[in-house]
């Protein structure tokens, strides 16, 4: 039996399983964060500055779209793995919208399940 202060040992498979999905939840963390900024930077160029940018900048939107919908399901992947409430998956799925979130949340992610699986 162990004490309030000890880690209840997780099974190998499933730390397996759950190293897995984090390492892809944390690269589409940080390649939707950066396609965001991108866009961001992108958008106030445009439309804040009023400069001219180029037509192939147009398409940054869509691939941060892309790569979002890549997030959503790494988020999904790990919420299941990692059996999060409710509450942290909207939050986490909501990080990939707003600039400089998405690498806050990875990192604070990272580290609760790092500590919670023994990673």
């Amino acid at each position: 039996m162990s004490t309030p202060n000890q880690a209840v040992p997780v099974h190998p498979e499933r730390q397996r399983r759950v190293k897995q999905a984090l390492t892809f939840f944390s690269m589409s963390a940080w390649v939707t964060g950066v396609w965001l900024l991108f866009l961001v930077g992108r958008m106030v160029a445009e439309y804040g500055m009023g400069v001219a940018v180029p037509e192939w900048m147009h398409y940054i939107g869509q691939v941060h779209g892309l790569f979002y919908m890549v997030y959503l399901l790494a988020t999904l992947n790990l919420g299941t793995k990692a059996l999060w409430p409710p509450l942290r998956w909207v939050v986490t799925a909501l990080a990939g919208c707003i600039p400089f979130l998405s690498f806050f949340v990875e990192k604070w992610r990272r580290d609760e399940v790092k500590e919670k699986f023994q990673l």
